[in-house]
């Protein structure tokens, strides 16, 4: 069972950049979820709990994040900042093995591959989650990256933010 501390979302609604008006405003929604690690300090080789995690953390997240955007979703990505006494591989545990379906369920579909970041961090750290489009990989129009700075409430040493996920409107 996943151990939830706090549930974070954002929205972002950008109208203009440099002074040029967009052509319509570019929309970001982003859901965090902080969760303890229990594999914190702790070597383990089978991660299921946090692919787990990852999965639940989806289904709970993405429906509101949809909500959100006002219209459909574009672009996603995904990623985690894990507390100092982790490993990399808690974080991508989280965000790899079963995250993406409740992602793509949430949206509608996606065929390209949803990009991720991971990092083991101490507390003030940024997170760049990169952003491409849902279906082609190729669009460079949607492609980009939300950058986040963890809150001091977390990582602990035991905790871990999986930045599940993000997802955005914008214009063609």
């Amino acid at each position: 069972m996943t151990d939830i501390r706090k549930i974070v979302t954002l929205r972002e609604v950008v109208y203009s950049e440099l002074g040029h008006k967009a052509a319509r405003p570019v929309v970001r929604a982003v859901g965090i979820g902080i969760i303890r690690n229990p594999f914190a300090g702790v070597w383990a080789e089978d991660l299921r709990q946090l692919f787990e995690a990852g999965a639940a953390l989806g289904e709970r997240l993405m429906p509101e994040l949809v909500k959100l955007l006002d219209g459909p979703a574009v672009s996603y990505g995904k990623g985690a900042l894990v507390g100092v006494a982790g490993e990399m591989e808690h974080g991508g545990a989280c965000v790899h093995p079963m995250l993406g379906r409740p992602m793509r369920a949430a949206i509608g579909g996606g065929q390209a591959v949803i990009g991720s970041n991971v990092k083991v961090a101490a507390p003030g750290t940024l997170l760049d989650v990169p952003l491409g489009h849902k279906d082609d990989s190729w669009s460079f129009d949607h492609g980009g990256a939300a950058l986040f700075r963890q809150r001091p409430q977390a990582p602990f040493a035991s905790l871990f933010r999986p930045r599940s996920p993000g997802c955005e409107r914008s214009f063609p």
